[in-house]
């Protein structure tokens, strides 16, 4: 097995392209395990811990750009008011010492269904940053997941970084897992609320993300789409009352009804559907109290 260390961005998107099946490498808290355990078992590692370009964080026209070479740990540090579901996430992911080293470029680069980072990167709009010698595009999240552990990069592209607006409302993750920490999620939901709109000013909408019940990540548009109806024609937003339990029990049916789950080790798939749809009330109720309070405050 060859070790490919380039030191600038440039270098590895040369190596990328002259040895496409190398496989990128940072935290390593994916690739080491199935290398470990002899699951995989690659011609070539790309190691991107020396290409400082991948670990700077930055703005670009009203986005964040998240380098993807960022760890969990930083996120949570640096980014938890500006992104606060990716930081509720980024806090499910392993240990400290794999939130240390662990990024969402390399959750992104797995594609597995199961990754904490993707229900919030859907629920944000978020885009993902591939580079090759060819040159840069972004891909909306919500295009980039193929099937299990496929994504639409080609053989020659880099994730060099992920662009994710700001939260302007309230956010939410959670996940249930066969134990409370250092567990895969059997499911897990995000919830964003977006009061003035996407963009802004054209009227509250709802961003949502299902992680771990089908076979890529998942938004629950039918959900969005009701919730966003029902804060409007009532007058939610501008009220900021308690919702209706019809409402968040709606929710979290047409939640439940968008999943696409299995069942396997972790859990059936009734048990997964159940369990989004009381993830989902619970978000929702988590996020509109959020909202309330921040609204009183401000009148």
């Amino acid at each position: 097995m060859d070790f490919l260390r380039p030191a600038t961005l440039q270098q590895a998107l040369e190596a990328k392209a002259e040895r496409p099946a190398a496989v990128p490498i940072a935290g390593g808290t994916d690739v080491m395990v199935e290398i470990n355990f002899d699951t995989r078992r690659p011609d070539a590692l790309l190691d991107l811990n020396q290409v400082a370009e991948l670990a700077e964080i930055g703005s670009d026209g009203g986005l964040l750009r998240v380098g993807a070479c960022v760890s969990y740990a930083r996120i949570i540090g640096e980014l938890g008011r500006e992104l606060p579901g990716l930081a509720l996430a980024s806090r499910t992911v392993g240990s400290p010492q794999i939130r240390n080293r662990g990024t969402v470029g390399g959750n992104l680069g797995a594609a597995s269904p199961a990754g904490d980072a993707h229900p919030v990167l859907l629920a944000c709009d978020a885009l993902v940053e591939a580079a090759s010698v060819r040159g840069t595009r972004l891909i909306p999240a919500a295009g980039f997941y193929q099937g299990p552990k496929r994504s639409v990069l080609a053989p020659d592209e880099l994730i060099t970084a992920f662009r994710i607006g700001p939260a302007m409302g309230p956010q939410q993750f959670a996940k249930i897992g066969t134990r409370n920490a250092m567990v895969i999620a059997v499911c897990s939901f995000a919830l964003s609320l977006w009061p003035q709109g996407r963009p802004a000013g054209t009227g509250g909408t709802i961003g949502t993300g299902i992680g771990s019940a089908g076979p890529v990540p998942l938004r629950a548009t039918d959900a969005e789409e009701f919730l966003a109806a029902e804060l409007a024609s009532a007058g939610l937003w501008e009220s900021g009352v308690a919702l209706p339990s019809t409402v968040t029990h709606t929710f979290g049916e047409l939640v439940a009804g968008a999943a696409r789950p299995i069942d396997d080790v972790r859990g059936t798939a009734a048990y997964r559907r159940h369990a989004l749809s009381v993830l989902a009330r619970r978000t929702l109720g988590w996020t509109w109290d959020s909202y309330r309070k921040g609204a009183r405050q401000c009148a």
